[in-house]
């Protein structure tokens, strides 16, 4: 594949530079793909692993779910309205379904089943799906250890609660080993690229702790920090955390 994310051999004895990271729109391609293959062939394995048939997430437009920000199609810089998403495993066919109960399709992997002309209750038909699936065990992201899997609202907890008819209520269970399993777990379609992230970091500290950034008797470790934002800004990526730079 052509730089299938990011990175050139050439990075291995040079420096790194925007023209070498895949452009956003190529970007956005690839991390569909990675999405799909995530939802498909990974999550029924540890739905599965983890014994939960059914994994609801809801989200509202600015205040998403941890887990639910790793779904987001690339296209989406926040959930929409309120986004709900039902994940379910018949454990006897091993059939899954990925569905949104929302106004849109969930990007280009998980359609929208709701009718707005037929139900006009986002919450009923809701339930209304739920009932048809019949699970044994409906997971939530409630976790009062791993902050990743608490993701779910008192808000939207209490939506989904009411709306449950008995029998489901006592079905419903901490989705915390699913969640956690879901943002540890990588697909050999990601392996692939991780040795590019990886050189992608590398390169960015080799340049940084060069004389092409350090002057000795100049240059402060604060400045190679703000150099470190500067550089991952320019090359059009995030950084997960504020770098820190010490001499020791």
């Amino acid at each position: 594949m052509r730089k299938i994310l990011i990175i050139t051999s050439i990075l291995f004895i040079t420096n790194i530079n925007c023209q070498d990271i895949l452009p956003l729109k190529e970007r956005a391609a690839f991390i569909n793909k990675l999405q799909k293959d995530r939802l498909n062939n990974l999550l029924p394995k540890l739905m599965e692993k983890t014994g939960i048939d059914m994994w609801v997430l809801i989200a509202r437009e600015y205040n998403e779910d941890p887990i639910i920000k790793t779904m987001l199609p690339p296209t989406w810089l926040n959930a929409r309205r309120t986004t709900i998403v039902v994940f379910s495993l018949d454990s006897r066919t091993k059939d899954f379904n990925s569905v949104a109960i929302a106004r849109y399709a969930f990007g280009d992997n998980i359609p929208s089943i709701w009718n707005k002309e037929e139900q006009p209750n986002q919450w009923e038909a809701l339930k209304d799906y739920i009932v048809s699936k019949n699970p044994e065990k409906i997971g939530i992201n409630t976790s009062s250890y791993e902050s990743l899997a608490d993701g779910l609202s008192k808000y939207h907890y209490d939506q989904l609660y009411n709306i449950l008819p008995s029998k489901y209520k006592k079905k419903v269970v901490s989705a915390e080993e699913l969640a956690i399993a879901w943002i540890e777990t990588r697909t050999e379609l990601e392996m692939t690229v991780y040795s590019q992230l990886v050189e992608i970091s590398s390169a960015i500290i080799r340049e940084a702790f060069s004389t092409q950034v350090i002057t000795p008797g100049i240059t402060t470790t604060d400045d190679v920090v703000w150099w470190m934002r500067e550089k991952v800004l320019a090359l059009g990526l995030d950084t997960w955390f504020h770098p820190s730079v010490d001499v020791q």
